[in-house]
């Protein structure tokens, strides 16, 4: 299994209305300091409809880039329940930890 079908594997781990950030999902591949390449992986991600991407945010809360655009990244998650302010999620008790 290359790296990405890992990422992806582990990503649809995170349940519909919890989100996780770039750094944890690395983490949880086995990568140290691998944000950038996890955004990397999701901008790539050739089944957004069955591998969440739009899940993943950064550490921050804000909701991060999405290949179609951080309005529709946002619409998703709130159509999931995610409450989010000012571009980022306002309950830190959804981000899924592996």
């Amino acid at each position: 299994m290359n790296l990405e079908e890992k990422v992806y594997k582990k990503l649809m781990e995170v349940p519909k209305g919890h989100v996780t950030t770039y750094g944890d999902l690395a983490k949880a591949v086995g990568l140290k300091n691998g944000q950038r390449v996890i955004g990397r992986i999701m901008n790539k991600n050739p089944y957004p409809v069955i591998v969440p991407c739009h899940r993943v945010i950064m550490s921050s809360g804000k909701i991060g880039g999405y290949a179609w655009g951080e309005k529709i990244k946002t619409n998703m998650l709130t159509k999931e329940g995610i409450r989010i302010k000012d571009g980022k999620i306002s309950d830190p008790k959804i981000i899924h930890r592996f």
